[in-house]
């Protein structure tokens, strides 16, 4: 159906970098019938969005649990997690396709900025965003006549029915902006229209690959997983060098099997014929066409990251060591190789059966990880400072965004860990297929960086309020992401300390809310069954609740350690003011040796 759209075509509001972007896209548009194997190179688009994604499926969990995991890495972007509303929509409604800034860029053309990422009242309550001008749609799309509750964030979360998402941006030949009537989709809001639609993951996929044929994709490269309590799917997708429609790849993820992303395309070969694999119709025509077939020889399958992409993201390891780090944690008997030839090695398999079964635990300990006890820990060494934390902030003599090829040299890098710095939030959802659907789906959420936060349970209904507040631009009480922020930047003084007692009362708080979780499906087991409307709602309740207790409880842990570490000492009520200064092995490496402490004269005579 032809895109009937009310927004404007790009003007010279656009971003000097976007023109940039366009201009190259167009010269080579107009260049593609000599296009040459060598593919294209376009500038890094701003911003790092480079996050890691997880699978495990119900044959791989201990309790038979799909788990779906993001940590959504924004630099400071909209931390905001909404409940969008099921609604019955009138016949022939049209549903608005917004742009997305988040890992693109803000784009003022259509009022799309970081922060907030959407303004539309009608979509959500908590959408509303008072005093900001309202998101202009680059397209339209013919609305369904019911949408499905979802919880939303920077990309699509989780549905009432237990379609689940995850996401991370992935480096690509093709990187470009949206542009109406050619290219109104990027991967968040076709992840939004997949959960107001679907209920499993294959018609998400189905759906979502329709979408990109019909209407155009833009944007980044990007690998979405999606799954619902039986089945998982990763669906991988890129602009086309053609200037609409897109590219897109999707495989299965064979259950009892674990499996990651972390910015780098994760599908390879193509094979004509695989049930466990689909990709768009034009894919192949397109690739042929632009040069970019690898390998050349038509005998043997497409390796669409080879096809697509150099490869890493942002420079060599940054993608890699996260997928080796979490296929070791998941299975140490794999013995998999820290160190590989390039990006495009074959010795990271698609995905692994684990070596026990895993469970949400599991998972939070690979998004709080920061190669503690490998030689890749960022605890230790000089970097770390005297108190070991593992913050390693990025400046201007980094590489951003999608620098292309890991060949380049740089003058150095730091090692990329799981948590970062500037996570935003990390999510986990739990679907149990076992259990009635009022009480089978949880979505474990953990505002901040997840190792110095809480993971609390939150259902697919209306949230506390202040978890739908996460304006980075201001700090404020009344948002729950500024009370987790407290406490993750302020263990940063003294962090081998603090980090003992933030572990301590994040394992409590969460002990808790599995206590609850489990408390709950017994005592609503009946009436899921009788009233699944209303069980629903008292477990909603319920959670959102604890969520709160959780947040107040974080505000006490942050008054708690600022008087335990005044003044650099430690402090308990019946001994204060204990001086426990910095380790031996730190001093060790400063001039502390060489301080002024054999007399007055230089020489010490």
């Amino acid at each position: 159906m032809k895109d009937k759209t009310t927004s404007p075509l790009l003007s010279s509001a656009l971003p000097r970098y976007m023109i940039r972007i366009l201009a190259i896209f167009l010269t080579a548009t107009l260049l593609r019938g000599t296009a040459s194997a060598e593919p294209l190179r376009l500038p890094p688009m701003p911003k790092n969005a480079a996050c890691t994604t997880t699978i495990v499926t119900p044959g791989a969990s201990s309790d038979g649990s799909m788990l779906v995991s993001h940590s959504d890495d924004n630099d400071l972007g909209d931390q905001s997690i909404v409940f969008v509303p099921a609604r019955d929509w009138p016949e022939g409604s049209l549903r608005p396709v917004y742009a997305s800034a988040v890992a693109v860029g803000d784009q003022p053309q259509f009022n799309a900025f970081l922060v907030p990422r959407l303004v539309d009242k009608n979509r959500a309550p908590g959408y509303a965003n008072p005093g900001n001008a309202p998101s202009i749609p680059i397209g339209h799309i013919p609305q369904a006549v019911h949408t499905y509750a979802y919880i939303d964030g920077n990309y699509g979360i989780m549905n009432e029915h237990g379609l689940m998402f995850g996401e991370c941006t992935d480096g690509a030949f093709i990187s470009n902006g949206p542009e109406p009537g050619k290219r109104i989709f990027y991967s968040a809001e076709l992840s939004r229209v997949a959960l107001e639609r679907c209920r499993t993951a294959r018609e998400a996929v189905a759906l979502m690959g329709q979408l990109i044929e019909t209407y155009g994709y833009y944007g980044t490269g990007e690998t979405l997983p999606v799954a619902d309590g039986k089945e998982a799917w990763i669906m991988e997708m890129a602009p086309s060098p053609e200037g609409t429609g897109g590219l897109w790849v999707a495989q299965r993820v064979p259950d009892g099997h674990f499996w990651v992303a972390a910015n780098e395309f994760r599908i390879r070969d193509l094979v004509p014929g695989n049930p466990d694999q689909m990709w768009g119709k034009s894919l192949m025509g397109v690739i042929e066409r632009a040069g970019w077939r690898s390998p050349k020889d038509a005998s043997l399958p497409v390796d669409w990251l080879v096809s697509v992409s150099h490869g890493e993201y942002n420079h060599p390891y940054y993608s890699l060591r996260r997928v080796w780090r979490a296929l070791s944690l998941a299975a140490p008997s794999a013995g998999l190789p820290a160190w590989v030839e390039s990006g495009s090695t074959r010795a990271y398999p698609f995905s692994i059966r684990p070596d026990r079964k895993m469970n949400v635990e599991d998972v939070k300990r690979i998004h709080r990880d920061h190669y503690e006890g490998t030689e890749f820990d960022l605890t230790k060494g000089v970097a770390a400072g005297p108190f070991g934390s593992p913050e390693r902030y990025l400046g201007p003599y980094d590489p951003h965004g999608d620098v292309g090829d890991p060949k380049a040299v740089l003058n150095g890098a730091w090692e990329r860990p799981i948590s970062m710095y500037y996570t935003g939030y990390v999510y986990i959802c739990q679907w149990k297929p076992h259990l009635p659907a009022p009480l089978a789906g949880t979505l474990w959420l953990a505002l901040d960086r997840p190792a110095e936060s809480v993971f609390v349970p939150l259902t697919v209904g209306p949230l506390p309020k202040g978890y739908e507040k996460g304006d980075t631009r201001a700090f404020s009480r009344d948002s729950a992401w500024w009370s987790y922020n407290l406490v993750g930047n302020y263990a940063q003084l003294k962090y081998s300390y603090m980090i003992r007692d933030i572990q301590a009362r994040a394992a409590l708080n969460e002990a808790e809310g599995v206590r609850i979780q489990d408390t709950l499906e017994d005592e609503l087991a009946a009436l899921a069954s009788s009233a699944p409307h209303q069980a629903a709602a008292q477990r909603n309740q319920r959670f959102n609740a604890y969520a709160e207790a959780v947040r107040a409880d974080w505000g006490k842990l942050f008054e708690f350690l600022v008087a335990k570490y005044a003044q650099g000492f430690v402090n308990t009520p019946d001994k204060m003011a204990q001086t426990v200064g910095y380790p031996q092995e730190w001093l060790d490496k400063t001039d502390y040796s060489h301080g002024p402490a054999r007399g007055y004269a230089k020489d010490g005579k």
